[in-house]
């Protein structure tokens, strides 16, 4: 249904004169005439009476006009989230993130975004690093915040946001919980809680690699896929581990974070944003730009 015939017969109903309703939609009337009559074929019912002195509603344009003001409503809506998703403003942008995020770089990021573009919807799913790549590829997520590094090959970009470097996690009472600083070594006779090597596979590479280049293998009594997790059962006693700098946030009164003063280079991790440059939309754009915006030093200051 042509919704400028259906705005034709709205006008027309508010003023019930041609001449007034043509000057209002800026045309002239008997295009007019002949709109609202293809209007009246294509329902099958007269929306007017004609009369000497104009026009009036019958019983049938007047409920035809309730419905048709909606209509036109919806119309305009729907034109309207059409513009606001092309230009990124509007729509649905669907992150994918890992738990670390929530320590620092998601509290920041989304009530800027939120203030920025308030039109689009965020659909937040947390999940490891390796779903989240996976999720990306099968077009099931528009961003990933994910760990790095990432083992695994993929068609996506990274824009990397954090550095970051591992530090020990103690359980309070461990001997090594007294020493201000501590060096890989330190740590080669105790029991390690260590990441999973499928499902967390970067963090598990690079703190292998670490004890590894230190001299020795880790003794690993425990796995886990999330660092969160890695840090419960840190609590627990069940052993010590490596962990991002970030996850001191975590606070907790059975568990001490000590710096460790020789972490190989090798063993670099951080945060990045991925993302499909081919599949992007323009709110994941505006999403990535801000990010990188916020994150991102510009090496140009």
């Amino acid at each position: 249904m042509d919704l400028r015939r259906i705005r034709h017969f709205v006008i027309l109903a508010e003023t019930l004169n041609f001449r007034r309703a043509a000057e209002r939609l800026h045309m002239a009337q008997p295009p007019l005439t002949v709109s609202i009559q293809k209007l009246e074929a294509e329902l099958g019912v007269k929306l007017f009476a004609r009369e000497s002195t104009g026009v009036t509603l019958t019983a049938s344009g007047r409920a035809v006009l309730v419905e048709a003001k909606r209509l036109l409503f919806h119309g305009n809506q729907l034109r309207e989230t059409a513009k606001s998703t092309i230009e990124g403003t509007g729509g649905t942008l669907q992150i994918g993130f890992v738990g670390s995020t929530t320590y620092g770089m998601l509290q920041k990021l989304l009530p800027l975004f939120r203030a920025e573009y308030p039109g689009v919807e965020l659909i937040l799913r947390e999940a490891t690093s390796v779903d989240i790549m996976q999720q990306l590829e099968d077009n099931a997520l528009d961003i990933g915040l994910v760990r790095v590094p990432l083992l695994q090959a993929s068609r996506a970009t990274l824009v990397q946001l954090e550095h970051d470097e591992y530090i020990a996690a103690l359980p309070r009472g461990n001997a090594l919980a007294d020493k201000g600083l501590l060096k890989l070594l330190d740590m080669a006779g105790e029991s390690f809680i260590m990441y999973a090597p499928t499902y967390a596979s970067g963090l598990h590479s690079t703190a292998m690699l670490a004890c590894q280049q230190a001299g020795f293998i880790p003794r690993v009594t425990q796995q886990a896929i999330q660092i969160q997790t890695v840090l419960a059962l840190v609590e627990s006693g069940l052993g010590v581990a490596l962990v991002p700098s970030v996850m001191q946030r975590f606070v907790s009164d059975k568990i001490v974070y000590r710096p460790v003063v020789d972490v190989p280079p090798a063993a670099a991790i951080g945060l990045a944003l991925a993302y499909l440059a081919e599949t992007e939309s323009p709110a994941a754009a505006r999403f990535r730009a801000l990010a990188t915006r916020e994150f991102v030093p510009d090496k140009r200051r």
